[in-house]
Formats: C-alpha cells, structure tokens, sequence
C-alpha cells in the first residue's frame, strides 16, 4: 500500500504528459525513488519548470482521497510492477504507469483478444454486423476489448455479453463517471461480469481529447483490431494507427462504397487490412498460433450475408454526403491523409505546433515551451497531427512537421 501512494502521487503530477509518469519511474528505479528523489536531480532532467515545481510537491493527500474513493467504488489500482499488469500492455511505447480497474481480472496475456470498434453513429447494419461478429467471436473464446461508446462500441459489447463472453472497456474518464449516460446498464454489468479500465481517478470527467490518448491502450491490450464502420474522420482510425504501430493486426469490415459511414473501412482494406465477412476471418488468423485458446463453432455464416438489410436502401443525393458526414464521429477524430486532400481545419493548437518546430524534431516538453500550451494539450494535437500525417515521430521521442505531400 506505502508504494501505491508513490504511483499515485507520481500520476497525479500537474504537467505530467502520458507515457512520462513510466518513464520517470523506470529512470529512477521506481515511484518511490521519484519521491524521495532531490530537486537538483530534476533540474537535470529537460522538462518544464512546471513540472519541475508539481515533482518538488511531496504532499501526498491527494493520494489519501483517491485510494478512499477507490475503496468506496471497488476500484482495483494496478502498477506497471505488478502480476495482473498485461504484460503485452507494458510493452507499448507509452504504457500506462497506473491502472484503475472494476470488475473481473483482466489476464489478456493468456487469451486471444481483440477489438471491435467503429462509429457511434453507425447504422443498423452496422451494429447488426458488430453484434454478430462479437457474438461469435465471443463463442470462440475471444475476449473483446472496446469502448463503451453508443454504435459500434454498445452493440459489440452486447453481442458479447449476450454470448457469454469475455469484455474489457477501456474508458475515457474516471470509472464513476458513465458516459454516455445512455450506456448507464451496460456499464453497470461490465462492472460486475466483465472489466471496466480507466487510467484516470474516479471522478475525473470524460473530455473529448482523452479518447486518442485512451485509445493506445485499447489497441495496447489486443492482438488484433477489426473496424466494422468508419466515416474518414473517425475516432476507429485512430486506435487502428496506434494499432498498427504496436505491429497488431487490422482487419476491416466492408461496407457499401456510397455509405459515409464506411468510408473510412473501405480504405483501410484498400490499405491492406484484412476484409473481414464472417468471424472465420479472424479467428482464422490466430488459429494455428493459438489452438488452445480458441474452440469452433459448428456452422459459421456470413456476416454480410446475415446482418444485410433485407431490401436495397436509396443511395444518398451528392449534395447530401458532405453534410451527412458532418454528424458522424464527433471529435476527436482524424483520417489516413495527408495536408494535401484533408480539408479538416487545423486548429489554433496544431497551428502553434507546427510553428514552433520550424524544420526542427522537438520532443513534447519542448513544444510544451515554446508555445506555452498545456501538455494535453500538445498530446493531443500531437495525436491528431501524426494521424493526418501532417506529423512525423522520430527517435527518442520527438516529432517533427511532414513535408507537404511527403507524409
């Protein structure tokens, strides 16, 4: 319990930017050691007198409110040091150093899990598809992991539940705070009978730039992610990039080539993800690696076959894509593009982002100077900006502007 409080003092910090709070600890040998450690020992390190002051704040009750928050709610609190950790989680770029957790033990490491994700405001269809999709899967024995999001997300994790089996959400605010208050059951019995995940304090409400940074530890936890339906700017396309840095795999469910909503899909088949018509599709693909995990189903029929509406709807007028586009996947949310064919405006902060780097590769405590932002802020932008393509990682941490057209 004493290190705890050395975690948790160490992810409260003000300034504290994700993966640092990690870094920091494997720098000094532990939480406790940033503690205890010796301001002039801060000063070496290059991070913004913000932070510095927030390290040199050894008052630890705000420590003592959160663990009696978490005692009240049964909120589990997980360390990168210890068991039930996922080690597949740990060895992400930027791996959360702290966890809270409701509900059932997550053990992915010994399962094949996977992410079902897409649009909240997706169609008929495509909920049909998820629901189906994670039913099966479910039936195999895969464990879901998802959001917990209206559209896809919901109907994954129902089809999930339905069948029996396995779910992880991965939240983007404290585990106490239900959002979308519509999801206020199915959060309920994820608590109980699955595994709800949050890297934030009970309380803690869900912002809209949470998502891109909670997503690296969606696609952290999976061995593979399937995006049922995507418009071009959806917030699915970014746990797929993340995805597919952590060199997990992508699969795609295929949708009309009129639908807005399925958009963003089609061209991650286009891409090379893997088309994905039936479950057989994944679990095809972790079969041989994994025979002991997974079981078989006695007939398997195709998704699109099954979940199809049964009678052709009209094609949307042209006039109308570009604003049926405008109300699917709210913000945060980003396509495979490039500056050249994105039309999404950039913002104040993408703007001062790309000022200040000026044909240099910064790291984001620099950026965090030099344009006098927050450092969720920067993160967020940051996140954005690589998935347009308007910004590239380099070694050590750094990032720097794309050459137009180049990205």
């Amino acid at each position: 319990m004493a290190t705890l409080k050395y975690w948790l003092w160490l992810t409260t910090r003000a300034g504290l930017r994700t993966g640092e709070a990690a870094a920091l600890a494997q720098r000094f040998g532990g939480a406790e050691r940033v503690y205890f450690a010796d301001r002039a020992e801060f000063d070496l390190l290059r991070v913004p007198r913000g932070l510095k002051e927030s390290l040199a704040d050894k008052d630890l009750g705000i420590t003592d409110k959160i663990l009696e928050q978490c005692d009240r709610l049964n909120i589990r609190l997980l360390t990168m040091q210890d068991a039930e950790y996922p080690e597949r989680l740990r060895q992400i770029r930027e791996p959360p150093a702290l966890l809270y957790v409701k509900g059932k033990p997550m053990r992915v490491d010994e399962a094949v899990t996977v992410a079902v994700v897409g649009a909240r405001r997706a169609s008929d269809y495509g909920c049909r598809v998820a629901a189906d999709l994670t039913g099966r899967l479910s039936r195999a024995g895969v464990v879901l992991v998802s959001g917990i999001a209206q559209g896809i997300d919901s109907a994954g994790l129902r089809g999930a539940l339905r069948a029996g089996g396995r779910v992880i959400s991965v939240l983007g605010g404290g585990i106490d705070v239900v959002w979308p208050p519509s999801s206020a059951g199915l959060f309920a019995d994820i608590g109980v009978i699955g595994t709800l995940v949050s890297e934030y304090p009970p309380g803690t409400p869900t912002e809209g730039w949470h998502f891109p940074i909670r997503n690296r530890i969606l696609a952290g936890l999976v061995q593979g992610v399937v995006v049922v339906e995507a418009g071009k700017r959806s917030g699915a396309l970014i746990t797929a990039r993340l995805a597919l840095e952590e060199n997990r795999d992508i699969f795609a469910v295929p949708g009309r080539v009129d639908a807005i909503r399925s958009a963003g899909a089609n061209a991650l088949i286009q891409s090379g993800a893997k088309m994905v018509c039936d479950a057989e599709d994944v679990l095809e693909d972790y079969r041989q690696v994994y025979p002991d995990r997974l079981r078989r189903e006695r007939e398997s029929a195709a998704l699109v076959r099954r979940s199809g509406p049964r009678r052709p709807k009209p094609v949307s007028p042209p006039e109308k894509l570009e604003e049926t586009d405008k109300r699917i996947d709210k913000e945060p949310e980003s396509a495979y593009s490039t500056l050249q064919n994105d039309t999404t405006p950039v913002t104040q902060e993408e703007t001062a982002l790309l000022a200040a780097m000026n044909g240099e590769s910064l790291c984001p405590d620099e950026l965090v100077e030099r344009t006098g932002l927050s450092a969720s802020q920067v993160l967020s932008a940051l996140t954005l900006l690589q998935v347009r393509g308007a910004v590239l990682a380099v070694r050590g941490n750094r990032f720097r502007a794309a050459e137009q057209g180049k990205a």
